[in-house]
């Protein structure tokens, strides 16, 4: 079996494996049962080493340290690299390539033996490297394997078959052997220059030019002036970050192009791209590298789906708590925006956006605009508080409650067992009731539906300034590129229906060609509406099925309120605190429930999004985001939309009241009214999902994830190695970070917030102060969970948050509508001025509450309904109860009388009147603010004419270069056109195996 030059050796556990076309493409044929072997180089005279005929497999075009072109590296661990030697923990161990992605696997290995003639111990493999240790010697030997598990045997052909692919790409690959019975693998990713300028071309990455940063003007000497003594003001509450203080300067960028590498001030190969850069292009190539032993999935995402590979994640920049005064842009991120103790200072949008890209620091942007808005809104509504706290002793209706001598006897609020009441006793509800129920809410009511609308609109401005700064312009090319990535799902979907269509021979074709099927957009392979049907019956039956349960859940603590208020009467001692003991124990049951549902809602709206089997992951997210939407916002708000348009509506008159169950009386508002419960409501619902929620579900959580995990990697066996205990790599760090699993819980809270602060803003004016201190929190929360707790997400380029600022806009134009009627029907003040301006003698509320109350004859009641045992002052013969109706003296008693019918026109007026005034407004703000800054679109305009400037003074100084006489060539000019010349040369070369489109294969090209 033994050849002159390579010889077959058994692949033992921790023998070295060698990531070679040959071997993947041979696929293990002609092997023993229970055996496999691995072609290693024979052993050689020591002046061979580093010789360049080690492989024939070398990648053409790639240049090696040392010049050789050997696709392998053996080092071993008897001899490591000590720690002083490593220049950093995010470097392959030759200390020169930057490790720009990591793929971790975990492997478990069975019946293996201990090798008597190989090394057992922990070796690393380096692709495109040198040979550091030559194989031992000897001939060609057979010992016998146990069999290993054929599950796991399958994945690591896998695995061998998609490493090579991604060596074709270009990529160089280093890994630790797998020396342990098991454990967790890592396979460090390394882009070469020849790689990233490709990528960087094809990708159309726009990076800076030799043209020097210019200045973004302003407009205007006012406008000049004001805005440095703003600068000067604010310069405590900056960060001391370097990408900050340039805020008004600009790269004038280009997408690069290898064929005019004389554009570009590349000063130093390795770190033109910055990390983030790198590791997007990285994992460009991981999503379409396909592997056809894993059904020919293509990407890195149908791997980790399929358990070949259990993570795949870009370093962080080394540790933020490190000792020392060696700074990374993680350190950075920590000591100036991730920690509580910089609470007050503005956010380092830019150095965010370099770290994490760009979709997460549009989403801390818009965080912190939303959070700076808030600022306002709460002092607006500090003052409509005070301003109803200042004027208490002045609300005529509430001093008539509380005096004594009204002396209005009251109907009794339930049967048998409650007797007859003065309205006095409830003065204390009707005095804090003001507080919420004043005029000036109305005011404050019209102000926050503009200030959503200016909010919108400021963001957009915003949005269009970072898009401008982070050169997003023209990424439409990008977003249509990212569609042709199909979720792993959806092609395991599209394969079995192909299976069923046409049986094997049809997922062969695929195999072979799948990508140019799904550019010729047949039809055989794509999911009809027949096989999206039972995904979206599913759907539409269980979200039905789940706003119903909400719904039945609300119903089930109204029943609670009815049945625990007539049981608590029935006792003497309880009877006096049986409004405030019902309210508070229905609203923490609400919360409870909204807090647990919450979590159930999200894991359903995500199984749901599954059954769909939508093509692509932005597809995905937007559905996810819809259901998860619609099931929390029925959730949250429910239970607030029944306290401020149903309690009390369908109570019924004394002698006809409204039964459930028979038994038990529909619940009535309180005598001040439905609005003083709708904030108490509103006011715990909301203050109770933020604490709860920040400290135990997003900080708690994570820290119980993180300690279980750790646990557990110590519990197994073989997971740890104490000689690299001490000090961990980068990727063995980062790995027990928790991964990063999108930006859907972050924006949803906040969401739902905005919904409280806009929605029933008119019951709880203070609601934007509330959120305005869970905000300054949130945001360092946040900070601090993405910088230390979890891995370094992908670099996402997009220009917008998406779906979300289209939820923001209905929730806005819904607030307009839902406050409208929160003041039309759950408050008095159409009631008061009808009052006073329809039927008041003197023009002022005096004898508003007469006015309100209506007669009934005592004698009328239900046999069985009225109060036993009364211990009523005075016998009663008629009492009063709050509702416009015909006395009973009347030819029509107890009908709706001219003032129901008055009241309620009124009230459908006002509704009309507020929507369309607010509308008018908020259309007339949205027209006055324009969507892109004058600034902004005067200098994309000048950008353009510098950029022309620009190229014709660089094709100037070519052409002059070129022109010269040849003895002046000899000098620098000659110099610096060769070196010119050797920059672009190689990158203008077609490479083999170079990827010219995203849908081909590397094994093809």
């Amino acid at each position: 079996m033994a050849t002159p030059r390579l010889q077959d050796i058994p692949l033992l556990p921790g023998s070295p494996r060698r990531l070679s076309p040959r071997a993947v493409a041979r696929g293990g044929q002609g092997l023993k049962q229970g055996q496999q072997y691995l072609k290693v180089l024979a052993p050689r005279a020591p002046g061979l080493q580093g010789s360049s005929n080690h492989d024939t497999s070398q990648l053409p075009g790639e240049e090696c340290s040392q010049g050789s072109s050997v696709i392998n590296n053996y080092l071993d661990t008897n001899e490591p690299v000590s720690s002083g030697a490593r220049v950093s923990r995010m470097h392959f161990y030759d200390n020169q390539r930057k490790v720009d992605y990591v793929l971790a696997y975990h492997y478990r290995k069975r019946g293996a033996h201990p090798s008597q003639g190989l090394p057992g111990q922990s070796l690393a493999i380096v692709s495109n490297g040198e040979t550091g240790k030559e194989p031992p010697a000897g001939g060609s030997q057979d010992i016998e394997l146990g069999r290993l598990d054929a599950l796991e045997e399958e994945r690591r052909e896998q695995r061998d078959e998609f490493e090579h692919n991604l060596m074709e790409a270009g990529l160089e690959l280093e890994k630790d052997l797998e020396s342990k019975s098991q454990g967790s693998i890592f396979v460090r990713i390394h882009a070469p220059w020849q790689v990233l300028a490709r990528e960087a071309e094809f990708l159309k990455i726009k990076v800076p030019t030799k043209k020097k940063m210019y200045e973004i003007k302003s407009e205007g000497c006012i406008a000049k002036k004001f805005n440095e003594i703003l600068q000067k003001l604010s310069s405590p509450l900056k960060p001391r970050v370097p990408e900050h203080s340039n805020n008004k300067m600009k790269n004038l960028s280009y997408p690069f192009s290898r064929e005019k590498m004389y554009l570009y001030n590349i000063q130093d190969k390795d770190t033109f791209f910055d990390n983030a850069t790198r590791s997007r292009i990285v994992h460009e190539i991981l999503k379409r590298t396909a592997c056809s032993r894993a059904n020919n999935t293509m990407g890195i995402n149908s791997l980790i789906a399929n358990n070949i590979y259990e993570a795949a994640y870009p370093l962080h920049d080394g540790e933020y708590d490190s000792p020392g005064d060696d700074m990374n842009d993680r350190k950075l991120l920590y000591q100036e925006w991730a920690r509580y103790g910089v609470f007050y200072k503005f956010q380092p949008i830019d150095l965010i956006r370099k770290y994490f890209g760009e979709k997460i620091g549009l989403y801390f942007a818009w965080l912190g605009l939303y959070t700076s808005f808030l600022i306002p809104s709460s002092v607006i509504g500090v003052i409509v508080f005070l301003y109803g706290c200042a004027t208490i002793e002045e609300d005529i209706p509430s001093k008539e409650m509380c005096d004594q001598q009204n002396a209005f006897t009251m109907c009794p609020l339930c049967d048998k067992s409650c007797d007859y009441w003065n309205l006095s006793s409830a003065c204390g509800t009707a005095r804090a009731s003001h507080l919420f129920d004043n005029p000036a809410t109305v005011f404050f009511s019209i102000f926050m539906a503009l200030w959503a609308t200016m909010f919108l609109e400021n963001w957009k401005r915003l949005q269009m300034r970072l898009g401008y700064f982070w050169d997003l312009t023209g990424i439409e090319e990008e977003e249509e590129r990212a569609q042709e990535h199909s979720r792993p799902e959806y092609e395991t979907k599209v394969r079995e229906k192909m299976l069923k269509q046409s049986d094997k021979s049809v997922v062969q074709k695929l195999g072979t060609n799948m990508t140019e099927s799904e550019d010729e957009d047949d039809d055989e392979d794509k999911l009809s509406w027949r096989d999206r049907f039972p995904g979206y019956l599913i759907n539409f039956v269980s979200i039905l099925f789940m706003i119903a349960l909400t719904f039945s859940i609300v119903f089930a603590v109204i029943v609670y309120r009815i049945t625990v208020a007539a049981a608590l009467s029935l006792n003497k001692d309880t009877r006096s605190n049986v409004r405030v003991t019902v309210t508070a124990t229905a609203v923490i049951i609400n919360l409870v429930v909204i807090l647990i549902l919450d979590e159930i809602y999200g894991a359903v709206a995500k199984w749901l999004t599954k059954i769909e089997v939508p093509k692509t992951e932005q597809t995905f997210e937007e559905r996810l985001i819809l259901k998860a939407f619609l099931l929390k916002f029925v959730n949250a708000y429910s239970p607030i939309f029944y306290v401020a348009f149903f309690k009390g509506r369908f109570v019924g008159r004394p002698g006809s009241y409204v039964y459930v169950f028979n038994d038990y009386r529909m619940e009535e508002c309180a005598p001040g009214g439905c609005l003083m419960e709708l904030c108490i409501q509103l006011s715990i619902i909301m203050l109770g999902k933020q604490l709860i929620q920040n400290n135990i579900f997003e900080i708690g959580v994570p820290k119980l994830k993180k300690l279980f995990r750790k646990l557990k990697d110590e519990t197994e066996p073989g997971e740890t190695d104490s000689a690299h205990s001490k000090h961990s790599e980068q990727w063995d760090r980062d790995y027990s970070l928790e991964p990063y699993t999108g930006l859907t819980p972050e924006y949803m809270e906040m969401i739902i917030q905005f919904g409280f602060v806009t929605l029933f803003v008119a019951s709880f004016p203070l609601a934007p102060v509330f959120a305005l201190l869970n905000n300054v929190i949130e945001v360092r929360l946040d900070a601090k969970k993405f910088v230390t707790e979890l891995r370094r997400p992908d670099a996402v380029r997009t220009k917008d948050i998406g779906i979300w600022f289209d939820i923001l806009s209905g929730i806005g134009k819904f607030s307009v509508i839902s406050n409208a009627f929160v003041i039309a029907v759950t408050s008095d003040f159409i009631p008061r001025l009808v009052y006073q301006y329809a039927y008041s003698h003197n023009g002022t509320l005096h004898g508003f509450v007469n006015h309100t109350l209506s007669f009934f004859n005592v004698s009328q009641l239900k046999e069985g309904t009225q109060p036993e045992n009364s211990q009523f002052d005075e016998e009663v013969q008629f009492c009063r109860f709050k509702d416009y109706r015909e006395p009973p003296w009347a030819p029509n008693p107890y009908e709706f009388s001219k003032q129901y019918w008055s009241v309620l026109s009124a009230r459908l007026a006002f509704v009309i009147i507020f929507q369309n005034l607010v509308m008018f407004l908020s259309v007339l703000v949205d027209w006055m603010i324009p969507d892109i800054p004058t600034d902004i679109s005067d200098q994309i305009k000048k950008e353009k004419g510098l950029l022309v400037d620009f190229f014709l003074k660089e094709e100037h100084e070519k052409l002059k270069l070129m022109d010269e006489p040849a003895p002046s060539r000899q000098g620098g000019a000659h110099h610096s056109r060769r070196s010119r010349a050797a920059s672009s040369a190689p990158s203008s070369r077609s490479q083999p195996g170079s990827i010219a489109s995203s849908g081909s294969q590397h094994t093809n090209v």
